[in-house]
């Protein structure tokens, strides 16, 4: 990369002087073009510098993305080339990395790579799905309608994310401090009572005994039960980076009482939303398909989409794969069923996407307020069992004091 010294005229009619780095002098003069500026003088000012490199392991929020992709699609409608609208995004963005990326993708760009293959350097921000889309849009000539639909499908996914998290946010809260509180009690304030109650002498009643009893073995164990919970956790997380142990743990997930469902739900919500999203762009159903599988979030879903793919393949209707993967509820096979016979696919889809979406909050909705008066009552219980069995001593003493 070479630094040149510019002067140009803007749109405005205004003269102004700045610096770029380009390839070439051809490459810097065809950028300036395309922004629409009229070059009075261009001057090579250094010799080639090292191009620096952009670490792909960083991250950046959804909405971020989402108002990338929002601008971008701003300043592309408006007549904005391309590799305009990335510079002056990268005037505005915030995100210290995401500047990086954004300034190496308007590089790649500039040298006359497509955004599709830009963006695909960095995965850890641009999904399969994202690269996936804009490669149909620069294929068919309709970058913001897609942009559009992304930020759209990004905006929605974010928004169900956000009331999950929303909703679990109070039962989680409640949780912590009844383990915080009980922990309290049992390594602090028992503790402080066996003292007086050795000092007292006698006979202590029987619950006050195991719960004392209870206490000494905690505290003097804990630090062993910490290293083993983490021991098994490093393990257990081991084993779900494995393809065995990843499907065992998410058939494991389906099939809990009320878990499951939950996880069922947010998972074909987020397969009928992708799936309905590429359809609507164009890219094709077998493409489609291996992306869907990828982003749905479950290894078992994700097994029965690639089985519906090479059903495809060989002639049957994606619905009977479906149907008999026994994943996927009546409903939504018979929905994609019609919907392949109508040729309107995108719209069941969507349909699908926004049932499931609204029974997810629903079922979060009605497990959230299931959950808020059982833990209560469970830290009701136990604090309570502490409280009166180390006040049946005392109360035996004043007993006994009083005769």
């Amino acid at each position: 990369m070479y630094t040149f010294l510019y002067t140009i005229k803007n749109k405005e009619g205004y003269i102004v002087k700045g610096k770029i780095e380009a390839e070439s002098e051809d490459k810097a003069i065809d950028y300036l073009h395309n922004r629409g500026e009229v070059i009075v003088s261009l001057r090579k000012i250094s010799g080639k510098i090292k191009e620096e490199r952009v670490s792909k392991r960083g991250s950046i929020k959804i909405d971020e993305l989402v108002v990338f992709s929002r601008q971008l699609t701003t300043l592309i409608e408006s007549g904005i080339p391309i590799v305009g609208a990335m510079d002056t995004l990268y005037q505005q963005i915030q995100n210290p990395y995401f500047r990086k990326v954004i300034n190496s993708i308007t590089k790649d760009l500039q040298e006359g790579a497509s955004l599709a293959s830009s963006i695909a350097k960095y995965p850890n921000i641009f999904s399969e799905l994202y690269v996936s889309m804009v490669e149909a849009a620069e294929s068919s000539g309709n970058l913001p309608e897609i942009l559009e639909r992304l930020s759209v499908y990004l905006e929605k996914t974010s928004a169900l994310r956000k009331k999950i998290i929303s909703s679990l946010t109070y039962p989680i809260v409640v949780v912590t401090m009844a383990i915080g509180i009980t922990a309290f009690l049992i390594f602090k304030v028992i503790p402080t009572f066996k003292s007086i109650f050795e000092s007292l002498g006698g006979k202590l009643p029987l619950p006050t005994q195991l719960l004392i009893s209870f206490s000494d073995i905690l505290r003097s164990t804990i630090g062993y039960l910490i290293f083993i919970f983490f021991i098994l956790l490093a393990l257990f997380r081991k084993y779900i980076s494995t393809d065995r142990g990843k499907k065992n743990y998410h058939r494991f997930l389906l099939s809990l009482p009320i878990l499951g469902d939950i996880v069922k739900k947010i998972s074909i919500a987020q397969f009928a939303r992708t799936f309905s999203t590429l359809v609507k762009s164009g890219v094709p159903i077998l493409a489609s398909l291996d992306i869907v599988g990828k982003t749905s979030g479950n290894k078992i879903i994700e097994e029965a989409v690639l089985g519906a793919k090479k059903s495809i393949q060989e002639g049957v209707p994606i619905s009977k794969p479906l149907e008999e993967s026994g994943i996927f509820p009546p409903m939504v096979v018979k929905m994609i069923a019609v919907g392949e016979k109508t040729g309107k696919m995108e719209a069941m889809l969507s349909k699908i996407a926004q049932f499931y979406e609204e029974q997810t909050e629903t079922v979060i909705a009605s497990l959230t307020s299931l959950i808020e008066p059982i833990v209560i009552g469970f830290l009701g219980i136990v604090v309570g069992g502490i409280v009166i069995a180390l006040f049946l001593p005392i109360i035996k003493i004043t007993t006994l004091l009083q005769r």
